[in-house]
């Protein structure tokens, strides 16, 4: 018997099988998305600076050094800013110099030695923690402080992982906070968060936008760029892309 499938069917399986390229590690760009970070240092000059927070003890140009590739061809940058060394979180960030609202983000790392730690911030606010051998509230994949991973999927030291993140800014009225940022993350194909609510800025005026407002409780309505943590750690990135999204009355969901 011959099969006949209706147009929007074959439409839904193309999506289907193209939205699987745009997950996990080697997720490819989609068309309209724009690159943060290919692997070359002129695109890492040209898109990112340090952020100007109160620790900011490093000075530019960025001295993330752009490295080999310790598993594939190519090259990636290496958080370990000597100016962060001991642990100095906000000596040394880098964020884009682009601001973002709601987005779609792509962010490849690898951890190279126990106990390696860095973090992915949203809008400079929302840390997605990243520390190998740690998967409490504070450990690998956690929305800081607020929300565990349902689930460990992480591939381990010196394999390349992927965070993929979909999220809607906080909304406001009048200057008054009427909504809490919400966020969905798949970390390397796999669904660990599902339109959750972060309600605040975590560890102080030294780790982010509005870290000083009420202990981070008092969220502005200021947009924020995508800030990469420097811990004194080698943990590397790479394939870094992010497609800005209109989220108005929707959830956060792929």
């Amino acid at each position: 018997m011959i099969k006949i499938f209706s147009i929007s069917l074959i439409i839904n399986v193309i999506s289907i099988l193209t939205s699987l390229g745009q997950i996990g590690v080697g997720a490819v760009k989609p068309e309209g998305a724009e690159m943060l970070f290919d692997g070359s240092r002129e695109l890492l000059d040209q898109k990112w600076e340090y952020w100007q927070g109160p620790r900011l003890s490093a000075e530019p140009p960025i001295k993330w050094q752009v490295v080999n590739d310790p598993v594939d061809q190519g090259t990636v940058m290496d958080s370990n800013d000597p100016a962060a060394a001991g642990g100095v979180y906000g000596a040394a960030d880098i964020v884009t110099k682009e601001k973002f609202e709601d987005f779609r983000l792509h962010v490849e790392f690898l951890v190279k030695e126990e106990g390696g730690n860095s973090g992915v911030y949203l809008q400079n606010r929302y840390e997605i923690q990243i520390l190998d051998g740690d998967y409490g509230l504070h450990g690998m994949a956690a929305i800081i402080n607020e929300h565990l991973p349902t689930q460990e999927a992480y591939n381990g030291l010196g394999k390349w992982n992927a965070y993929d993140i979909l999220f809607k800014a906080a909304r406001f009225e009048n200057g008054n906070r009427t909504e809490p940022a919400r966020v969905t993350i798949y970390f390397n194909g796999k669904k660990i968060h599902d339109d959750k609510e972060i309600k605040q800025v975590w560890g102080g005026p030294n780790s982010g936008l509005d870290g000083g407002n009420n202990g981070g409780q008092d969220i502005t309505d200021q947009p924020g760029g995508i800030k990469l943590q420097a811990e004194g750690h080698h943990v590397l990135y790479r394939n870094i892309w992010i497609e800005e999204k209109n989220l108005d009355g929707k959830r956060t969901g792929f």
